[in-house]
């Protein structure tokens, strides 16, 4: 089956989005993450949309929504107004969200502030709760000065030149390497599809990756505050305030066991890329050591448990998007969480 986007003007912006399923079933938000859309979310739908009513927007700055610029003081909170902006012109008042990579952050956020339809959080492969890079140690203590090796300034330079260019033949690499674990592929189709959807990504200081500051240490680079990677940073994406919601949504956190983007040993991220010698001039472990990812998220999760909170852990098979590399079995513990 054929999924169109459909376009709904919220008030905050113009949306589009996907959508699918049975009208009086339970509702299920979708979310998806950074260089992404809703797009990565189609294989699934045949699998979802008899038993829930499903909608898939794109997040600014992706996909075919308004491109309006990102504040990336506000952290996660643009997307996830507009998000909560969504759910409302739709006229859903309860649902769940399913939220992939950058999207699981954008859930958490929405929980955090418009949190009351909210039933469920589903999080896929989410990035830490204390922000991606410019952290230590399970507790995400700040580097100094603050967000040292964060923000828009730890973009890969050639990844943003292609995506600005569209170069299809290095999308292509990135989506093959990163994405998913190999030897896995995805059918010629959708792969070109999802090419395609990357490629609209806007690219600037307003979107990703945004602007950026110089730092003295090294890798001499501190959140700016405008764009994707910026909202991403510890200074301004600190997700601690979720653990102190009154009403705590169950948390199902989902990852592949073999993610190369949010892991403790994160091919994105400068403390791990130093320390195997892919980025030159590390100061040593001591000084800049490789942020803990998926243990910082462990302990959150601990902790959201600890404050009366319910949380399901799964690993799966797979890579970064391993719901996609084994659908049938994302979507058994996906339906059972829900």
């Amino acid at each position: 089956m054929e999924y169109t986007r459909k376009y709904l003007d919220t008030g905050r912006l113009r949306v589009a989005y996907h959508a699918a399923g049975t009208p009086g079933t339970k509702k299920l938000l979708l979310l998806h993450g950074n260089l992404s859309s809703s797009v990565f979310f189609l294989p699934l739908f045949p699998l979802l949309e008899k038993e829930y009513e499903i909608a898939a927007p794109d997040l600014r700055g992706f996909g075919d929504t308004e491109a309006l610029p990102i504040d990336a003081t506000r952290g996660y909170r643009d997307w996830s107004d507009d998000a909560a902006a969504f759910v409302k012109a739709l006229g859903w008042r309860s649902f769940s969200v399913l939220g992939w990579s950058m999207g699981g952050n954008v859930a958490m956020q929405m929980a955090a502030d418009h949190g009351g339809p909210i039933r469920k959080l589903a999080l896929l492969a989410p990035g830490s709760p204390y922000g991606f890079g410019g952290t230590r140690g399970a507790e995400g203590t700040l580097l100094q000065p603050p967000g040292l090796g964060s923000g828009g300034g730890c973009a890969n330079p050639t990844l943003v030149a292609m995506a600005a260019a569209g170069s299809r033949l290095f999308l292509r690499d990135v989506l093959r390497k990163y994405y998913f674990r190999a030897p896995f592929r995805l059918s010629w189709s959708w792969e070109n599809r999802f090419i395609e959807e990357i490629a609209k990504t806007r690219v600037g200081v307003d979107a990703y990756p945004g602007d950026y500051a110089y730092a003295e240490k090294w890798p001499h680079v501190l959140p700016g505050t405008r764009g994707v990677l910026n909202a991403m940073s510890p200074v301004y994406g600190d997700q601690r305030a979720f653990l102190a919601l009154e009403r705590k949504p169950p948390v199902l956190w989902i990852r592949g066991e073999d993610d190369i983007i949010v892991s403790d040993r994160s091919l994105m991220e400068f403390g791990y890329l130093g320390q195997t010698g892919m980025v030159g001039g590390w100061p040593g472990e001591e000084e800049y050591p490789p942020q803990p990812m998926v243990t910082q998220t462990a302990g959150f999760f601990d902790r959201y448990a600890e404050a009366g909170g319910s949380v399901e852990r799964k690993v799966m098979p797979g890579g970064h998007m391993c719901a996609l590399e084994h659908p049938e079995t994302f979507v058994t513990i996906l339906k059972e969480f829900l």
